[in-house]
C-alpha cells in the first residue's frame, strides 16, 4: 500500500549552494523549522532536538552535490520517520521541495495541519535566507 504524499515547495532568491549549506546544518533548524523543537545539540556524530514529546535524533544524508537533504527523525518512541527534502536550482535562485507523507491512520485534519506547518517552515527558510542576503549586501 502506498502512502499519500504532497510535494510542498518554495522558491528562494539565493544560490542553490547557499540554501543547501544553510538547510543542511542541523544547528539552523530552530531558525526555519521551530515546530521541531527549540534546542539542537550535537553529541559525537549525532544531532538531537529537544521537542515537547522528548528528544529526537535527526540524521541528514551525507553532504552531496545534488541538493539532497533527506533526513531521518527518530522519535522518542523509537519510530523512524524518513523525510525527503531537496534543493533544486531554478534560474538565479532555487526551489526547496519537501515531500510530506501521510502517516498510517492520519486523519484529513491532521494531514492538513502538517501541510500548513511544513509550508510555514518553508516560508521561514525563505525569509531567513533572503534576509541574510539583504543584510550582507547592504
Amino acid at each position: 500500500m502506498t502512502a499519500e504524499s504532497r510535494h510542498l515547495s518554495v522558491h528562494i532568491d539565493r544560490l542553490v549552494e547557499e540554501v543547501y549549506a544553510f538547510a543542511a546544518d542541523p544547528a539552523n533548524l530552530p531558525r526555519w523549522a521551530p515546530g521541531l523543537g527549540s534546542s539542537v545539540v550535537r553529541m559525537d556524530d549525532n544531532w538531537f532536538i529537544e521537542t515537547p514529546e522528548g528528544r529526537v535524533r535527526v540524521t541528514f544524508a551525507p553532504k552531496n552535490d545534488y541538493g539532497v537533504l533527506d533526513h531521518e527523525v527518530v522519535t522518542p518512541s523509537g519510530e523512524t520517520v524518513y523525510v525527503p527534502l531537496r534543493v533544486v536550482a531554478s534560474g538565479a535562485g532555487c526551489e526547496v521541495v519537501f515531500t510530506l507523507r501521510r502517516s498510517p491512520g492520519m486523519t484529513d485534519a491532521e494531514f492538513e495541519r502538517d501541510t500548513a506547518l511544513v509550508n510555514a517552515n518553508l516560508a521561514l527558510l525563505k525569509k531567513a535566507l533572503e534576509r541574510r542576503a539583504t543584510s550582507s549586501s547592504g
